[in-house]
């Protein structure tokens, strides 16, 4: 029987060593090892043995097994390497023919002027700092120097939620407050705020009852007026362009004392006058002043000790300014046509 066994592989080898392709493999694998192939035979002779021989036998077939079983499949992974290599021989892909042109689309407008804000503000050591859409009263209106019933409150009319305790905010100077109480009145604070505000403001082409705001703060010892202007020149600069002059005018925020208006010179007449600054030379584009005693109390800090500015302007105002857009609406509609007009690479 181990002779015949013996015989088996080696006639199992042959006829492998004589296969071309993978189909002849697989039908040697079902001609041995199929139901109806020999080392099945060879099984049913099993009933026929003594115990003893039974044992000795099924060693034997288990092992011609194993082997017929680890021959074929070796031959199968050869062909299949085979045909692998092949394949991937014919359908290569030429990586010197230019590539196919994918549109990867533009960024949002209020995103890029945001973005540019950022930028300008880092580079001069601010801090870009998140808050909550969703804030309470104190935040939004008491610690700001607004107390209820104050007439400041009609200009922000918001979106109460919860018994005029909850709101969504008017505006991003209550994530100045924070910042400020974070430090406990101890620490210099530098930073901008940009995010969402609502307000509840009948939407047209120059107001909607949600826009983006950019809020800024700065708290140290010994800071002037002068370095707010310095400040907000920068800005209007790497904005606008070099040869755009800042000035500022005398105004009244309830936060703020004293208070100004920041504005540009015309980037688009030069001062010379036309319908973009309403032939006056000069477009206000921001809110400022030095903040007022009782928000550095409000946010921990001794008004004797620490001074500061803020300041604030619309992130659509300034997309408007800059890009021409004489619609608010239209950052808001989803218009691809409009978003391909300000691609990156144009900024």
């Amino acid at each position: 029987m181990k002779e015949k066994v013996e015989n088996l592989i080696l006639e199992v080898e042959n006829r492998l060593n004589e296969t071309t392709n993978l189909k002849e493999v697989n039908d040697i694998k079902v001609e041995y090892l199929g139901k109806k192939g020999p080392v099945n035979e060879l099984t049913s002779h099993m009933k026929e043995l003594s115990v003893e021989e039974k044992k000795e036998f099924g060693k034997l077939l288990n092992e011609l097994k194993n082997t017929l079983t680890s021959k074929i499949d070796e031959k199968i992974k050869y062909y299949e390497t085979e045909e692998l290599n092949k394949k991937l021989a014919s359908e290569k892909i030429d990586v010197t023919l230019p590539a196919t042109k994918i549109p990867v689309g533009a960024p949002n407008i209020l995103e890029k002027i945001v973005e540019e804000v950022e930028e300008v503000f880092m580079s001069m050591g601010y801090d870009v700092v998140d808050g909550p859409e969703v804030e309470e009263d104190r935040y939004n209106f008491e610690l700001l120097n607004i107390p209820k019933g104050h007439p400041a409150r009609d200009a922000q009319d918001t979106f109460y939620i919860e018994d005029e305790k909850i709101l969504l905010r008017s505006q991003t100077s209550p994530v100045q407050v924070r910042t400020m109480l974070a430090t406990g009145g101890k620490e210099p604070v530098r930073m901008i705020c940009p995010g969402k505000t609502y307000r509840r403001d009948a939407d047209d082409a120059t107001h909607s009852h949600q826009f983006m705001q950019i809020e800024g703060l700065l708290v140290d010892k010994d800071i002037k007026l002068s370095d707010l202007k310095g400040t907000f020149e920068i800005m209007a600069k790497k904005l606008f362009g070099e040869d755009c002059v800042a000035r500022l005018r005398p105004s009244y925020y309830q936060f703020t004392e004293p208070s100004v208006e920041m504005d540009i010179s015309c980037f688009a007449c030069h001062g010379e006058g036309c319908p973009l600054c309403k032939n006056t030379g000069w477009i206000t584009v921001s809110g400022a002043g030095m903040v007022h005693p009782n928000v550095l109390r409000n946010g921990g800090y001794d008004p004797e000790v620490w001074s500061g500015f803020a300041f604030g302007f619309g992130a659509e105002r300034l997309a408007m300014l800059k890009y021409g857009i004489n619609d608010i609406r239209t950052f808001y509609q989803t218009d691809l046509r409009e978003s391909t007009n300000f691609d990156r690479k144009e900024a």
